[in-house]
């Protein structure tokens, strides 16, 4: 369909080229759905259909001060990855990560050396939040609203591996979290907290039953690990092997 008119120089061009109105607060829903749209396009085409996440500080470097939590992530994921491609399906599961840098881009790394195709969700950021060069470049994402980018971090997930973080970690682990105590997935999810320590210090989930802000039960949706080998092991146990014969739909839950 040709979706330019014949204009004059006085006539306004149709409302999708016209770019300050795109860009306007009354163009903000549209901005919105394209966030949707795009990479429900994109991860169709390249036929993703299982996805695990890591979540992570991008403080996090090579060489740094935590710097066994950059290598166990650059490893878990390039095991993960290699036995992804052994599976049915070729790279069953890809590994996915907020596309930047820390744990993050180790993620990504380890894929990479593995020979697998990886993901990037990445955001705009004023700091810290660049691109790194191990996301294959076709599943490389740009987002500016954080709530569709968290979207498509649990739409496609079979498993999440929380490193340790700050601010934007927590936001991302708590909201997968409450997806999965709420069942607004159609779908189970392994989460492993790495790191028992710091997890236990930064987040006392035993006060969260004690004050019964969550029920005992609560505490089985995620399980902590503190090595690659040990996490490795439970992966393989709980991710599903059969290969995924459906490609990325609109989100649905449970009863949706």
């Amino acid at each position: 369909m040709d979706t330019k008119r014949n204009t004059s120089n006085d006539e306004r061009p149709l409302a999708f080229h016209d770019v300050p109105f795109i860009n306007s607060e009354e163009g903000r829903p549209l901005r919105i759905l394209a966030e949707y749209l795009e990479p429900l396009e994109r991860l169709k085409r390249e036929k993703i259909h299982d996805t695990i996440v890591f979540f992570g500080s991008a403080r996090m470097k090579e060489g740094g001060e935590f710097s066994r939590f950059y290598e166990d992530a650059r490893m878990l994921a390039k095991n993960l990855t290699n036995w992804s491609l052994s599976l049915p399906g070729n790279n069953r599961f890809v590994i996915c990560s907020g596309g930047a840098g820390g744990i993050m881009e180790a993620a990504n790394r380890g894929a990479a050396e593995a020979g697998g195709r990886t993901i990037g969700f990445n955001i705009g950021l004023p700091h810290e939040q660049r691109p790194n060069s191990f996301v294959t470049p076709e599943l490389l994402f740009e987002f500016h609203y954080f709530f569709m980018r968290k979207l498509w971090f649990s739409h496609l997930a079979k498993a999440l591996i929380v490193f340790p973080g700050g601010f934007g970690t927590l936001d991302e682990m708590m909201e997968i979290l409450t997806l999965v105590q709420t069942q607004k997935l159609d779908r189970e999810i392994t989460i492993l907290l790495y790191g028992q320590d710091y997890w236990r210090e930064i987040l006392n989930m035993d006060a969260l039953v004690k004050y019964k802000m969550i029920d005992v039960s609560d505490l089985s949706l995620f399980q902590y690990v503190d090595n690659v080998d040990e996490a490795f092991t439970l992966l393989k146990s709980r991710l599903p092997q059969e290969p995924t014969t459906y490609t990325p739909s609109i989100a649905k839950s449970r009863t949706c």
